[in-house]
Protein backbone atom coordinates (compact mmCIF):
# COMPACT_ATOMS: atom_id res chain seq x y z
CA UNK A 1 0.00 0.00 0.00
CA UNK A 2 1.38 3.54 -1.18
CA UNK A 3 0.85 6.88 0.35
CA UNK A 4 -1.49 7.64 -2.42
CA UNK A 5 -4.07 4.63 -1.61
CA UNK A 6 -2.91 4.73 1.88
CA UNK A 7 -6.44 4.14 4.59
CA UNK A 8 -6.45 7.69 5.48
CA UNK A 9 -6.39 8.93 2.34
CA UNK A 10 -9.30 6.91 1.51
CA UNK A 11 -11.01 7.99 4.39
CA UNK A 12 -10.82 12.02 3.48
CA UNK A 13 -11.29 11.37 0.25
CA UNK A 14 -14.66 10.36 1.66
CA UNK A 15 -15.08 12.81 4.12
CA UNK A 16 -14.80 15.29 1.45
CA UNK A 17 -17.63 14.63 -0.32
CA UNK A 18 -19.79 15.66 2.70
CA UNK A 19 -22.09 12.54 2.91
CA UNK A 20 -23.29 10.72 5.48
CA UNK A 21 -20.87 7.33 6.57
CA UNK A 22 -19.27 5.59 9.24
CA UNK A 23 -15.43 7.06 9.05
CA UNK A 24 -14.00 9.52 11.82
CA UNK A 25 -10.73 11.15 12.09
CA UNK A 26 -10.18 13.68 14.46
CA UNK A 27 -8.32 16.52 12.31
CA UNK A 28 -4.66 16.92 12.63
CA UNK A 29 -3.58 20.07 10.31
CA UNK A 30 -0.79 19.45 8.42
CA UNK A 31 -0.12 15.76 8.99
CA UNK A 32 1.37 13.86 5.88
CA UNK A 33 0.52 10.19 6.51
CA UNK A 34 3.83 8.42 5.82
CA UNK A 35 6.15 11.09 6.66
CA UNK A 36 6.23 9.75 10.31
CA UNK A 37 7.00 6.10 10.78
CA UNK A 38 5.62 4.53 13.73
CA UNK A 39 6.75 1.39 16.35
CA UNK A 40 4.09 0.01 18.51
CA UNK A 41 5.68 -1.90 21.38
CA UNK A 42 2.90 -4.16 23.31
CA UNK A 43 2.73 -6.93 26.11
CA UNK A 44 2.01 -10.24 26.71
CA UNK A 45 1.94 -12.45 29.58
CA UNK A 46 2.22 -10.19 32.39
CA UNK A 47 3.37 -6.34 32.85
CA UNK A 48 6.44 -5.66 34.25
CA UNK A 49 8.14 -7.31 31.19
CA UNK A 50 10.44 -4.28 30.38
CA UNK A 51 8.27 -2.88 27.60
CA UNK A 52 9.75 0.72 28.25
CA UNK A 53 13.33 -0.66 28.12
CA UNK A 54 12.90 -2.66 25.30
CA UNK A 55 11.61 0.52 23.81
CA UNK A 56 13.64 3.15 24.56
CA UNK A 57 16.19 0.39 23.27
CA UNK A 58 15.10 0.27 19.83
CA UNK A 59 14.95 3.88 19.97
CA UNK A 60 18.70 3.84 21.05
CA UNK A 61 19.67 1.83 18.07
CA UNK A 62 17.71 4.23 15.81
CA UNK A 63 18.97 7.21 17.16
CA UNK A 64 22.48 5.32 16.38
CA UNK A 65 21.23 5.15 12.77
CA UNK A 66 20.63 8.58 12.39
CA UNK A 67 17.55 8.94 13.41
CA UNK A 68 14.89 11.34 15.46
CA UNK A 69 12.58 9.12 17.99
CA UNK A 70 9.84 10.18 20.43
CA UNK A 71 8.30 7.86 22.66
CA UNK A 72 4.93 7.49 23.92
CA UNK A 73 3.11 6.08 27.15
CA UNK A 74 -0.61 5.07 26.28
CA UNK A 75 -1.51 3.65 30.21
CA UNK A 76 -4.85 2.25 30.55
CA UNK A 77 -6.10 3.69 33.73
CA UNK A 78 -8.56 6.64 34.57
CA UNK A 79 -6.39 8.79 36.14
CA UNK A 80 -5.63 11.86 34.05
CA UNK A 81 -1.78 11.48 35.07
CA UNK A 82 0.14 9.24 38.22
CA UNK A 83 0.49 11.80 40.57
CA UNK A 84 -1.85 10.32 43.04
CA UNK A 85 -0.96 6.97 42.56
CA UNK A 86 1.47 4.91 45.44
CA UNK A 87 4.40 3.62 44.51
CA UNK A 88 3.22 0.24 46.10
CA UNK A 89 0.91 0.18 43.35
CA UNK A 90 2.84 1.92 40.24
CA UNK A 91 6.06 2.16 41.07
CA UNK A 92 7.76 5.45 41.06
CA UNK A 93 6.11 8.42 39.80
CA UNK A 94 8.39 10.70 37.53
CA UNK A 95 8.01 13.92 36.51
CA UNK A 96 8.64 15.87 33.32
CA UNK A 97 10.35 19.28 32.84
CA UNK A 98 6.94 20.55 32.12
CA UNK A 99 5.54 19.31 35.13
CA UNK A 100 3.81 16.13 33.93
CA UNK A 101 3.37 13.77 37.05
CA UNK A 102 3.82 9.78 34.75
CA UNK A 103 5.17 6.73 34.82
CA UNK A 104 8.76 5.72 35.41
CA UNK A 105 9.10 4.25 31.83
CA UNK A 106 9.27 7.87 30.84
CA UNK A 107 12.35 8.06 33.17
CA UNK A 108 14.13 5.34 31.00
CA UNK A 109 13.61 7.42 27.92
CA UNK A 110 14.90 9.85 29.09
CA UNK A 111 17.83 8.29 30.15
CA UNK A 112 18.67 6.13 27.64
CA UNK A 113 17.52 8.55 24.87
CA UNK A 114 18.91 11.31 26.80
CA UNK A 115 16.25 13.45 25.45
CA UNK A 116 13.68 15.97 27.50
CA UNK A 117 9.90 14.85 27.22
CA UNK A 118 6.54 16.67 27.72
CA UNK A 119 3.28 15.89 28.99
CA UNK A 120 2.82 14.72 24.99
CA UNK A 121 4.64 12.12 25.31
CA UNK A 122 2.12 10.37 28.05
CA UNK A 123 -1.52 9.30 27.60
CA UNK A 124 -3.90 7.91 30.22
CA UNK A 125 -7.68 6.71 29.35
CA UNK A 126 -7.88 9.61 31.84
CA UNK A 127 -6.86 12.36 29.62
CA UNK A 128 -8.50 10.77 26.23
CA UNK A 129 -11.86 10.06 28.23
CA UNK A 130 -11.60 13.94 29.35
CA UNK A 131 -11.05 15.01 25.74
CA UNK A 132 -13.87 13.54 24.06
CA UNK A 133 -16.36 14.62 26.52
CA UNK A 134 -15.15 18.19 26.81
CA UNK A 135 -15.54 18.34 22.96
CA UNK A 136 -19.26 16.19 23.13
CA UNK A 137 -20.33 19.20 25.51
CA UNK A 138 -18.82 21.59 23.02
CA UNK A 139 -20.80 20.59 20.71
CA UNK A 140 -18.25 18.95 18.28
CA UNK A 141 -20.15 15.56 17.69
CA UNK A 142 -23.50 16.88 16.98
CA UNK A 143 -25.64 14.72 15.00
CA UNK A 144 -23.54 11.62 16.17
CA UNK A 145 -23.81 9.43 18.98
CA UNK A 146 -20.51 9.41 20.66
CA UNK A 147 -19.16 6.15 20.80
CA UNK A 148 -15.81 3.82 21.33
CA UNK A 149 -15.14 3.45 17.92
CA UNK A 150 -14.72 5.65 15.96
CA UNK A 151 -14.67 8.42 18.69
CA UNK A 152 -12.78 7.38 20.94
CA UNK A 153 -10.37 5.59 19.16
CA UNK A 154 -10.31 8.49 16.64
CA UNK A 155 -8.79 10.87 19.88
CA UNK A 156 -6.28 8.39 20.31
CA UNK A 157 -4.95 8.03 16.75
CA UNK A 158 -5.45 12.35 17.14
CA UNK A 159 -2.69 12.85 20.05
CA UNK A 160 -0.16 10.23 17.76
CA UNK A 161 -0.62 12.53 14.65
CA UNK A 162 -0.09 15.55 16.88
CA UNK A 163 3.14 14.39 18.40
CA UNK A 164 4.46 13.78 15.12
CA UNK A 165 3.92 16.84 13.68
CA UNK A 166 4.87 18.89 17.40
CA UNK A 167 8.07 16.47 17.49
CA UNK A 168 9.05 16.07 14.35
CA UNK A 169 10.52 13.15 14.89
CA UNK A 170 11.12 10.34 12.17
CA UNK A 171 9.55 7.57 14.21
CA UNK A 172 7.24 7.73 17.01
CA UNK A 173 7.72 4.48 19.65
CA UNK A 174 4.19 3.97 20.94
CA UNK A 175 3.90 1.80 23.85
CA UNK A 176 1.01 0.43 25.60
CA UNK A 177 0.89 0.03 29.35
CA UNK A 178 0.05 -3.21 30.95
CA UNK A 179 -0.65 -6.30 28.90
CA UNK A 180 -3.07 -7.36 25.66
CA UNK A 181 -5.44 -9.05 28.10
CA UNK A 182 -6.49 -5.46 30.31
CA UNK A 183 -9.59 -4.70 29.58
CA UNK A 184 -8.57 -0.85 29.51
CA UNK A 185 -6.19 -1.27 26.89
CA UNK A 186 -8.72 -2.82 24.45
CA UNK A 187 -9.20 0.69 22.91
CA UNK A 188 -5.71 1.12 22.42
CA UNK A 189 -5.05 -1.96 20.52
CA UNK A 190 -8.10 -1.30 18.50
CA UNK A 191 -6.55 2.52 17.59
CA UNK A 192 -3.65 1.15 16.93
CA UNK A 193 -4.88 -1.61 14.32
CA UNK A 194 -6.66 1.28 12.85
CA UNK A 195 -4.04 3.07 12.44
CA UNK A 196 -2.26 0.46 10.96
CA UNK A 197 -4.37 0.01 8.69
CA UNK A 198 -4.79 3.81 7.65
CA UNK A 199 -0.71 4.59 7.53
CA UNK A 200 -0.17 1.26 5.67
CA UNK A 201 2.23 -1.68 6.62
CA UNK A 202 5.39 -0.19 5.76
CA UNK A 203 4.70 2.70 8.21
CA UNK A 204 4.28 0.39 11.15
CA UNK A 205 6.15 -1.85 12.75
CA UNK A 206 4.35 -3.92 15.70
CA UNK A 207 6.28 -5.21 18.34
CA UNK A 208 5.56 -8.08 20.69
CA UNK A 209 7.07 -8.95 24.07
CA UNK A 210 6.47 -11.73 25.39
CA UNK A 211 7.68 -14.02 28.57
CA UNK A 212 9.45 -17.38 28.44
CA UNK A 213 8.56 -19.55 31.65
CA UNK A 214 11.55 -21.34 33.03
CA UNK A 215 10.19 -23.17 36.05
CA UNK A 216 13.16 -24.62 38.40
CA UNK A 217 11.63 -27.71 39.10
CA UNK A 218 11.56 -28.83 35.07
CA UNK A 219 14.82 -27.28 34.29
CA UNK A 220 13.69 -26.15 31.08
CA UNK A 221 12.05 -23.20 29.21
CA UNK A 222 8.47 -23.23 28.77
CA UNK A 223 6.55 -20.81 25.52
CA UNK A 224 3.50 -21.80 25.82
CA UNK A 225 2.28 -18.84 27.91
CA UNK A 226 4.06 -16.96 25.46
CA UNK A 227 2.14 -18.76 22.57
CA UNK A 228 -0.95 -17.66 23.89
CA UNK A 229 -0.12 -14.07 24.66
CA UNK A 230 0.86 -14.16 21.29
CA UNK A 231 -2.33 -15.77 20.15
CA UNK A 232 -4.65 -13.01 22.04
CA UNK A 233 -2.72 -10.19 20.13
CA UNK A 234 -3.48 -11.86 16.97
CA UNK A 235 -7.02 -12.08 17.64
CA UNK A 236 -7.20 -8.91 18.05
CA UNK A 237 -5.65 -7.86 14.45
CA UNK A 238 -2.19 -7.13 15.63
CA UNK A 239 0.53 -9.62 13.93
CA UNK A 240 3.52 -8.25 15.17
CA UNK A 241 6.81 -8.30 12.95
CA UNK A 242 9.29 -9.02 15.76
CA UNK A 243 8.99 -11.07 19.11
CA UNK A 244 10.95 -9.73 22.26
CA UNK A 245 11.08 -13.07 24.67
CA UNK A 246 12.30 -12.04 28.11
CA UNK A 247 13.44 -14.53 30.26
CA UNK A 248 16.00 -15.34 32.95
CA UNK A 249 18.77 -17.35 30.54
CA UNK A 250 19.52 -16.65 27.16
CA UNK A 251 16.08 -18.12 25.42
CA UNK A 252 16.91 -21.33 23.46
CA UNK A 253 16.70 -21.36 19.51
CA UNK A 254 14.36 -24.26 19.96
CA UNK A 255 12.13 -21.91 22.04
CA UNK A 256 12.84 -19.42 19.57
CA UNK A 257 11.22 -22.02 17.15
CA UNK A 258 8.15 -22.27 18.42
CA UNK A 259 7.36 -18.61 18.91
CA UNK A 260 8.47 -17.85 15.30
CA UNK A 261 6.31 -20.90 13.91
CA UNK A 262 3.39 -19.74 15.88
CA UNK A 263 3.50 -16.11 15.33
CA UNK A 264 4.53 -16.04 11.47
CA UNK A 265 7.40 -13.78 12.96
CA UNK A 266 10.98 -14.99 10.94
CA UNK A 267 13.56 -16.18 13.34
CA UNK A 268 15.60 -13.59 12.97
CA UNK A 269 13.01 -10.98 14.24
CA UNK A 270 12.62 -13.25 17.71
CA UNK A 271 15.12 -12.18 19.65
CA UNK A 272 16.18 -13.20 23.46
CA UNK A 273 16.21 -10.42 25.41
CA UNK A 274 17.63 -12.24 28.88
CA UNK A 275 18.63 -11.03 32.38
CA UNK A 276 21.53 -8.53 32.50
CA UNK A 277 22.80 -6.67 35.55
CA UNK A 278 22.12 -3.24 33.05
CA UNK A 279 19.45 -1.92 31.25
CA UNK A 280 22.35 -0.44 29.33
CA UNK A 281 23.23 -3.56 28.09
CA UNK A 282 20.20 -4.47 26.69
CA UNK A 283 20.34 -2.12 23.33
CA UNK A 284 23.98 -4.27 22.47
CA UNK A 285 21.85 -7.07 22.72
CA UNK A 286 19.52 -5.87 20.33
CA UNK A 287 22.25 -4.78 18.52
CA UNK A 288 23.87 -7.79 17.88
CA UNK A 289 21.17 -9.84 17.01
CA UNK A 290 20.64 -7.29 14.12
CA UNK A 291 17.17 -5.83 15.57
CA UNK A 292 17.78 -2.44 14.15
CA UNK A 293 18.35 -3.74 10.63
CA UNK A 294 15.46 -5.55 10.68
CA UNK A 295 13.48 -3.02 11.83
CA UNK A 296 14.43 -0.13 9.50
CA UNK A 297 13.98 -3.04 6.80
CA UNK A 298 10.01 -3.39 7.70
CA UNK A 299 9.84 0.39 7.56
CA UNK A 300 11.43 0.71 4.42
CA UNK A 301 14.30 2.69 5.23
CA UNK A 302 18.23 2.86 5.50
CA UNK A 303 20.84 3.58 7.74
CA UNK A 304 21.78 7.49 7.51
CA UNK A 305 24.67 7.18 9.13
CA UNK A 306 27.71 5.30 8.00
CA UNK A 307 29.14 1.89 10.30
CA UNK A 308 32.04 4.40 11.15
CA UNK A 309 29.79 6.71 13.16
CA UNK A 310 27.91 3.52 14.68
CA UNK A 311 30.32 1.99 15.95
CA UNK A 312 31.44 5.81 17.70
CA UNK A 313 28.11 5.39 19.05
CA UNK A 314 28.37 2.42 20.38
CA UNK A 315 31.75 2.53 22.22
CA UNK A 316 30.18 4.85 24.57
CA UNK A 317 27.74 2.57 25.83
CA UNK A 318 30.46 0.04 25.70
CA UNK A 319 32.82 2.20 27.95
CA UNK A 320 29.65 2.88 30.24
CA UNK A 321 29.44 -0.64 30.53
CA UNK A 322 33.06 -1.72 30.79
CA UNK A 323 33.15 1.15 33.90
CA UNK A 324 30.19 -1.23 35.49
CA UNK A 325 31.55 -4.97 35.09
CA UNK A 326 35.42 -3.93 35.75
CA UNK A 327 34.80 -1.22 39.39
CA UNK A 328 38.32 -0.53 40.50
CA UNK A 329 36.27 0.08 43.80
CA UNK A 330 33.17 -1.20 46.11
CA UNK A 331 30.83 0.67 48.81
CA UNK A 332 27.63 0.63 50.35
CA UNK A 333 25.23 3.12 50.41
CA UNK A 334 21.70 3.26 52.25
CA UNK A 335 18.77 4.60 50.75
CA UNK A 336 16.09 5.28 53.81
CA UNK A 337 12.66 5.06 52.67
CA UNK A 338 9.06 3.43 53.44
CA UNK A 339 8.79 1.34 49.74
CA UNK A 340 11.83 -0.19 50.45
CA UNK A 341 9.80 -3.55 49.35
CA UNK A 342 8.94 -2.21 45.97
CA UNK A 343 12.87 -1.48 43.91
CA UNK A 344 10.95 0.40 41.44
CA UNK A 345 9.91 3.34 44.14
CA UNK A 346 13.02 4.84 43.88
CA UNK A 347 13.99 3.89 40.38
CA UNK A 348 15.57 6.87 39.38
CA UNK A 349 17.35 7.07 42.66
CA UNK A 350 19.72 3.68 42.04
CA UNK A 351 19.79 4.35 38.35
CA UNK A 352 21.57 7.83 39.12
CA UNK A 353 24.13 5.85 41.68
CA UNK A 354 24.42 3.74 38.62
CA UNK A 355 25.64 6.49 36.73
CA UNK A 356 27.99 8.00 38.69
CA UNK A 357 29.27 4.92 39.38
CA UNK A 358 30.35 3.79 36.39
CA UNK A 359 31.68 7.97 36.04
CA UNK A 360 33.94 6.89 39.34
CA UNK A 361 34.59 3.27 38.62
CA UNK A 362 33.14 2.19 41.60
CA UNK A 363 30.66 -0.70 42.16
CA UNK A 364 27.51 1.15 44.68
CA UNK A 365 25.61 -1.69 46.51
CA UNK A 366 22.30 -0.09 48.25
CA UNK A 367 20.96 -0.81 51.24
CA UNK A 368 17.24 -0.47 52.11
CA UNK A 369 16.90 0.77 54.96
CA UNK A 370 12.94 0.23 55.88
CA UNK A 371 12.86 3.46 59.01
CA UNK A 372 9.35 2.70 60.75
CA UNK A 373 11.19 -0.56 61.54
CA UNK A 374 13.43 2.45 63.24
CA UNK A 375 10.77 4.10 64.55
CA UNK A 376 9.08 1.49 66.35
CA UNK A 377 12.05 0.38 67.52
CA UNK A 378 12.25 -3.00 66.06
CA UNK A 379 15.72 -2.14 64.63
CA UNK A 380 18.87 -0.38 65.86
CA UNK A 381 19.72 2.45 63.79
CA UNK A 382 23.18 1.21 64.12
CA UNK A 383 22.63 -1.68 62.82
CA UNK A 384 20.03 -0.51 60.16
CA UNK A 385 23.24 1.86 59.02
CA UNK A 386 25.90 -1.61 58.60
CA UNK A 387 26.64 -3.34 55.21
CA UNK A 388 26.55 -6.89 54.60
CA UNK A 389 30.36 -7.01 56.14
CA UNK A 390 29.04 -5.50 59.85
CA UNK A 391 30.86 -2.04 58.60
CA UNK A 392 29.40 1.78 58.40
CA UNK A 393 27.60 2.12 55.31
CA UNK A 394 29.33 5.08 53.19
CA UNK A 395 26.55 7.30 52.39
CA UNK A 396 22.57 7.96 53.58
CA UNK A 397 20.42 9.15 50.95
CA UNK A 398 16.95 10.22 52.32
CA UNK A 399 14.59 10.21 49.57
CA UNK A 400 11.58 12.08 48.18
CA UNK A 401 8.28 11.59 50.13
CA UNK A 402 4.90 12.54 51.62
CA UNK A 403 3.10 11.78 54.75
CA UNK A 404 3.86 10.68 58.52
CA UNK A 405 5.31 6.88 58.23
CA UNK A 406 8.68 6.23 58.84
CA UNK A 407 9.36 10.02 59.39
CA UNK A 408 10.81 9.83 62.48
CA UNK A 409 13.25 6.93 61.67
CA UNK A 410 14.32 9.19 58.65
CA UNK A 411 14.89 11.76 61.03
CA UNK A 412 17.24 9.60 63.48
CA UNK A 413 19.09 8.96 60.08
CA UNK A 414 19.78 11.98 59.19
CA UNK A 415 21.18 12.81 62.81
CA UNK A 416 23.23 9.78 62.63
CA UNK A 417 24.63 11.00 59.56
CA UNK A 418 25.60 14.43 60.60
CA UNK A 419 26.90 13.76 64.13
CA UNK A 420 28.88 11.05 62.76
CA UNK A 421 30.30 12.74 59.54
CA UNK A 422 28.87 10.15 56.98
CA UNK A 423 28.48 11.58 53.82
CA UNK A 424 24.24 12.73 53.60
CA UNK A 425 22.26 13.93 50.50
CA UNK A 426 18.54 14.09 51.17
CA UNK A 427 16.07 14.53 48.00
CA UNK A 428 13.21 16.45 48.59
CA UNK A 429 11.79 14.99 51.48
CA UNK A 430 15.01 15.00 52.54
CA UNK A 431 15.53 18.09 52.73
CA UNK A 432 12.48 19.04 55.17
CA UNK A 433 13.80 16.01 57.58
CA UNK A 434 17.18 17.41 57.61
CA UNK A 435 15.52 20.95 58.66
CA UNK A 436 13.56 18.77 60.93
CA UNK A 437 16.50 17.24 62.37
CA UNK A 438 18.36 20.65 62.39
CA UNK A 439 16.01 22.80 64.62
CA UNK A 440 15.41 20.29 66.65
CA UNK A 441 18.69 19.46 67.70
CA UNK A 442 20.96 21.98 67.08
CA UNK A 443 18.87 24.94 67.10
CA UNK A 444 17.10 23.62 69.68
CA UNK A 445 13.33 24.18 68.41
CA UNK A 446 11.29 22.36 70.89
CA UNK A 447 8.73 19.95 68.34
CA UNK A 448 9.97 21.57 65.55
CA UNK A 449 8.43 19.81 62.76
CA UNK A 450 6.69 20.09 59.34
CA UNK A 451 2.81 20.96 59.34
CA UNK A 452 2.68 18.27 56.79
CA UNK A 453 2.97 15.65 59.57
CA UNK A 454 2.22 18.34 62.57
CA UNK A 455 -0.02 21.08 61.93
CA UNK A 456 -0.06 22.06 65.43
CA UNK A 457 3.43 21.96 66.34
CA UNK A 458 5.01 24.62 68.15
CA UNK A 459 7.59 25.66 65.98
CA UNK A 460 6.84 24.62 62.06
CA UNK A 461 10.20 25.03 60.20
CA UNK A 462 8.25 23.23 57.61
CA UNK A 463 5.12 24.71 56.24
CA UNK A 464 2.96 25.45 53.22
CA UNK A 465 3.93 29.14 51.81
CA UNK A 466 1.16 31.55 51.85
CA UNK A 467 0.89 31.98 48.45
CA UNK A 468 0.76 28.00 48.15
CA UNK A 469 -2.46 28.01 50.54
CA UNK A 470 -4.65 29.90 48.35
CA UNK A 471 -4.43 27.08 45.85
CA UNK A 472 -7.27 24.19 46.08
CA UNK A 473 -6.77 20.68 45.28
CA UNK A 474 -4.69 18.18 46.44
CA UNK A 475 -2.01 18.54 43.06
CA UNK A 476 -3.13 21.87 42.42
CA UNK A 477 -1.01 23.35 45.50
CA UNK A 478 2.27 21.27 44.23
CA UNK A 479 5.43 23.06 42.87
CA UNK A 480 5.94 20.91 39.54
CA UNK A 481 8.21 20.43 37.31
CA UNK A 482 11.61 22.06 36.13
CA UNK A 483 12.45 25.58 37.86
CA UNK A 484 15.61 27.54 37.83
CA UNK A 485 17.94 27.82 41.44
CA UNK A 486 19.79 30.78 41.97
CA UNK A 487 22.98 29.46 43.63
CA UNK A 488 24.93 31.21 45.79
CA UNK A 489 28.73 31.37 44.72
CA UNK A 490 31.77 29.68 46.38
CA UNK A 491 29.74 27.39 48.00
CA UNK A 492 29.98 23.53 47.83
CA UNK A 493 26.57 23.32 45.69
CA UNK A 494 28.12 25.45 42.98
CA UNK A 495 31.53 24.02 43.13
CA UNK A 496 29.18 20.50 42.24
CA UNK A 497 27.42 21.89 39.40
CA UNK A 498 30.56 23.16 37.70
CA UNK A 499 32.18 19.01 38.54
CA UNK A 500 30.10 18.07 35.71
CA UNK A 501 31.81 20.91 32.23
CA UNK A 502 29.01 19.06 30.43
CA UNK A 503 26.19 20.01 32.46
CA UNK A 504 24.65 21.89 29.82
CA UNK A 505 24.24 19.11 27.42
CA UNK A 506 21.93 17.92 30.36
CA UNK A 507 19.78 20.83 30.91
CA UNK A 508 20.73 21.34 33.99
CA UNK A 509 23.32 24.62 33.91
CA UNK A 510 21.10 27.59 32.72
CA UNK A 511 24.18 30.01 33.80
CA UNK A 512 27.15 30.54 35.99
CA UNK A 513 25.02 30.67 38.85
CA UNK A 514 21.61 29.16 38.10
CA UNK A 515 20.73 25.56 37.20
CA UNK A 516 17.35 24.00 36.38
CA UNK A 517 15.94 20.84 38.07
CA UNK A 518 12.87 19.15 38.83
CA UNK A 519 10.38 19.68 41.81
CA UNK A 520 7.80 17.50 43.47
CA UNK A 521 6.29 18.68 46.44
CA UNK A 522 3.94 21.10 48.74
CA UNK A 523 5.94 22.02 51.79
CA UNK A 524 8.80 24.69 52.33
CA UNK A 525 11.10 25.53 54.33
CA UNK A 526 9.61 28.59 57.08
CA UNK A 527 11.46 31.33 56.40
CA UNK A 528 10.78 33.07 59.55
CA UNK A 529 13.58 30.58 61.11
CA UNK A 530 16.22 32.15 58.27
CA UNK A 531 18.08 33.59 60.49
CA UNK A 532 18.53 31.42 63.57
CA UNK A 533 19.10 28.21 61.15
CA UNK A 534 21.99 30.54 59.36
CA UNK A 535 23.15 31.49 62.71
CA UNK A 536 24.10 27.84 64.45
CA UNK A 537 26.38 26.95 60.59
CA UNK A 538 23.34 25.72 58.02
CA UNK A 539 24.37 27.57 54.54
CA UNK A 540 21.42 27.94 52.65
CA UNK A 541 23.26 27.87 48.82
CA UNK A 542 20.22 27.67 46.62
CA UNK A 543 17.04 29.80 46.66
CA UNK A 544 14.12 30.32 44.29
CA UNK A 545 14.57 33.42 42.14
CA UNK A 546 13.25 36.47 43.38
CA UNK A 547 11.55 34.63 46.45
CA UNK A 548 12.83 34.04 49.91
CA UNK A 549 12.11 30.29 49.13
CA UNK A 550 15.36 28.00 50.11
CA UNK A 551 15.65 25.02 47.72
CA UNK A 552 19.56 23.85 48.86
CA UNK A 553 20.79 23.30 52.20
CA UNK A 554 24.75 22.25 53.01
CA UNK A 555 26.65 22.14 56.27
CA UNK A 556 30.16 23.41 55.33
CA UNK A 557 32.20 21.56 58.08
CA UNK A 558 31.01 18.36 57.42
CA UNK A 559 32.00 15.77 54.77
CA UNK A 560 28.91 15.92 52.82
CA UNK A 561 25.76 17.29 53.99
CA UNK A 562 23.64 18.47 51.30
CA UNK A 563 20.01 18.34 50.97
CA UNK A 564 17.91 19.88 47.85
CA UNK A 565 14.23 20.26 47.66
CA UNK A 566 14.23 19.21 44.41
CA UNK A 567 15.14 15.79 42.52
CA UNK A 568 18.29 15.48 40.97
CA UNK A 569 17.79 12.03 40.06
CA UNK A 570 15.30 12.89 37.17
CA UNK A 571 18.12 14.87 35.68
CA UNK A 572 20.89 12.03 35.92
CA UNK A 573 21.48 10.54 32.41
CA UNK A 574 24.20 7.44 31.69
CA UNK A 575 26.92 9.29 30.18
CA UNK A 576 25.90 12.38 32.45
CA UNK A 577 25.47 11.57 36.02
CA UNK A 578 24.00 14.71 37.91
CA UNK A 579 26.39 16.38 39.71
CA UNK A 580 25.16 16.33 43.34
CA UNK A 581 25.02 12.33 42.65
CA UNK A 582 28.35 12.62 41.41
CA UNK A 583 29.76 14.92 44.59
CA UNK A 584 27.74 12.42 46.70
CA UNK A 585 29.21 9.12 45.53
CA UNK A 586 33.12 10.95 45.22
CA UNK A 587 32.86 11.77 49.39
CA UNK A 588 31.83 8.22 49.99
CA UNK A 589 34.55 7.19 48.22
CA UNK A 590 36.94 9.30 50.33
Amino acid sequence: MNENNSGLNILKEISAKKEEHEFYEAEVKGYIPGKTKFIIIMGTVMSGLGKGIVSSSIGKLLQINGYTVTPIKLEGYLNVDSGTLNPYRHGEVYVLDDGMECDMDLGTYERLLDTTLTGKNFTTNGQIYSSILQLERKGGFLGRDVQYIPHVTGEVKRRLRKLAMDSKADIVLIEVGGTVGDLENSVYIEALRELEYEEGKENVCNVALTFILEPKFLGEQKSKAGQLGLRSLMAMGIHPDVVACRCHNLVTEKVREKISIFSNVPMDRVISVHDVDSIYKIPALMKKANLDQEILSLLKLKPKTDFYLQQKELEKIEYYIKAIDNPKKEITIGITGKYTNIRDSYASIAKALEHSGAATNTKINIKWIETTEIEDGKLDIVDALKDENGNLIKGIIVPGGFGKRGVEGKIACVRFARENNIPYLGLCYGFQMAIIEFGRNVCKLEDAHTTEVSPNCKNPVVDILPEQKKIEGLGGNMRLGGRNIDVKENTITSKLYELDNDAVKNSIKQSKTQVRERFRHRFEFNPEYLEQFEKQGIVFSGKAPQHPIMQILELPEHKFFVGVQYHPEFTSKMLFPNPLFLGFVKACIE
